[in-house]
């Protein structure tokens, strides 16, 4: 890693891409790991360290030089990792419900159903208002706690609070269709 964690998201926050392939290069096997240790598979494990890695990218104008990337980085593996443990549950939970509604059980038919779901819950995010969105996403995806999002988007904890009540509020609602009868998000 560079000598100096502020020096190196510094040099992110403005955009050096050198920066961020040495992040990359340096923590991207850690974090694999790291999520495999919670998932038991590989390809997920990978595919959640390229996205945690990519997310940095995308917010590397956001990031706090008093704060080590690492944490960032295995906070956001953590709750991406978690958020796929909460989503096989879903899926594991409404097979039976598909199989009899349709009469099936073939495997073929759970992926559909698991892409269905996945599509339906990104589209309920989106259409989440703005900021209540832009809360929940900082809560959920990136695993910021109350504080911090308040912190960062310049509002009361309170205020981060409300928001995300609301939009579980919304996206329970919005999903429930998916959900086996007697299920709550």
């Amino acid at each position: 890693m560079l000598s100096d964690d502020r020096e190196c998201i510094t040099r992110l926050t403005q955009g050096d891409e050198a920066a961020y392939a040495l992040v990359f290069r340096t923590w991207y096997a850690p974090l694999v790991r790291f999520v495999e240790a919670l998932l038991r598979q590989r390809d997920e494990a990978e595919e959640v360290a390229q996205e945690v890695l990519l997310e940095l990218w995308n917010r590397r104008s956001q990031l706090d030089p008093e704060r080590p990337v690492q944490a960032w980085l295995f906070r956001a593996a953590r709750n991406r990792a978690l958020n796929v443990v909460r989503h096989r549950k879903v899926v594991q939970q409404s097979e039976p419900v598909i199989a009899s509604l349709t009469g099936e059980s073939a495997p073929s038919d759970t992926r559909v159903v698991e892409h269905e779901l996945e599509a339906a819950l990104h589209e309920a995010i989106a259409d989440l208002p703005p900021r209540c969105r832009e809360v929940f996403e900082l809560s959920r995806r990136d695993g910021l706690r109350n504080a911090e999002i308040a912190s960062q988007l310049g509002i009361s904890v309170k205020a981060v609070e409300g928001q995300i009540g609301r939009a579980l509020r919304a996206l329970r609602e919005r999903l429930r269709p998916w959900l086996p009868p007697g299920r709550e998000l």
